[in-house]
């Protein structure tokens, strides 16, 4: 089957690369996810509702931009592996860095108040 990308094949290694680097974009945003949930579900007296579910939701929004935002760094990357370009830089890693400082810091406080 051709590939609809443009410009030439790269190394097949350098392709399976990019798919880990896609596939842990994916489990970080699984993590996130799964701490959404979590959250919402197993700690029902951990803050008032409101504020749970609020940031249970936040958590879960962020776990979807991050999924796709994996999936446009795959195919950029690949783009640029195909056409002999740079790789394009990523600033969302400082955003991934901040959102999780954000999450430990309410969560503790939401401990403190709990309890």
């Amino acid at each position: 089957m051709k590939n609809p990308l443009p410009g030439e094949a790269p190394d097949y290694r350098f392709s399976l690369a990019n798919e880990r680097t896609f596939l842990a974009w994916i489990r970080t945003a699984l993590g996130f996810l799964a701490a959404g949930v979590g959250l919402d579900q197993l700690a029902p007296a951990f803050a008032t509702p409101l504020v749970r579910e609020s940031l249970s939701l936040l958590l879960c929004l962020f776990a979807g931009m991050l999924a796709l935002y994996g999936y446009l760094r795959w195919l950029g990357n690949e783009k640029a592996m195909r056409l002999k370009q740079d790789m394009p830089y990523t600033g969302v890693l400082k955003l991934i860095s901040v959102v999780m400082a954000l999450v430990a810091l309410a969560v503790m406080v939401m401990m403190f108040y709990a309890g």
